[in-house]
């Protein structure tokens, strides 16, 4: 069961609630004022949201399958590569050490969900990719997954979905294009 709080109906309306509801959650958008700028307020509504969905989705990973968020992500990334992945290539693609990556591994080894596999090209180095097992239980959780986001963002019409996919995708353009030194911005105002 979600501990999300359900908005409040109330006689002036559906805003009124949304205000409502917002004003009674305590997050990183509660440390703003009046006076911060856009950007600032932006980027704060986008974490608060990002934070209470992700501490949502781990509580249900582990209360329903027993499972971390960060193994369940290893296991998506291995889904994705049947083949398997080696260890340095899964740390750049989950954004984590290869320490991390090594730890998370090996428990999944025990629990047989996930097998090594020896290099073909480097002796010293190994892969690791899903067992037979380990990708039945991963279907069953990323079903369950799946779900859960789309009921957590289910207030959210699909048009909007979709438009905020395409204004967080200018984000991400944004912040993959190389820096601008000084004289660049100069130039451009």
């Amino acid at each position: 069961m979600s501990n999300l709080k359900k908005p409040r109906k109330t006689a002036a309306g559906d805003a009124d609630a949304t205000r409502i509801k917002a004003a009674e959650v305590v997050d990183m958008e509660s440390r703003l004022t009046h006076d911060h700028h856009q950007p600032l307020k932006l980027w704060l509504r986008m974490l608060s949201c990002t934070v209470r969905i992700e501490t949502e989705i781990r509580s249900r990973l582990r209360n329903e399958f027993g499972i971390t968020l960060p193994r369940f992500d290893l296991m998506a990334q291995l889904e994705r590569h049947p083949e398997g992945l080696r260890m340095g290539e899964l740390s750049k693609r989950m954004m984590v050490t290869g320490g991390n990556i090594t730890g998370i591994a090996e428990q999944l080894v025990q629990e047989k969900l996930v097998v090594r596999v020896p290099d073909e090209h480097d002796r010293r180095a190994y892969s690791v990719k899903l067992t037979a097992s380990g990708r039945r239980a991963f279907s069953r959780m990323a079903a369950a997954h799946e779900e859960w986001i789309t009921e957590l963002l289910g207030g959210v019409s699909s048009r909007d979905k979709s438009k905020l996919i395409e204004l967080l995708s200018q984000i991400k353009q944004h912040l993959n294009e190389p820096p601008m030194n000084d004289r660049d911005q100069a130039d451009r105002a």
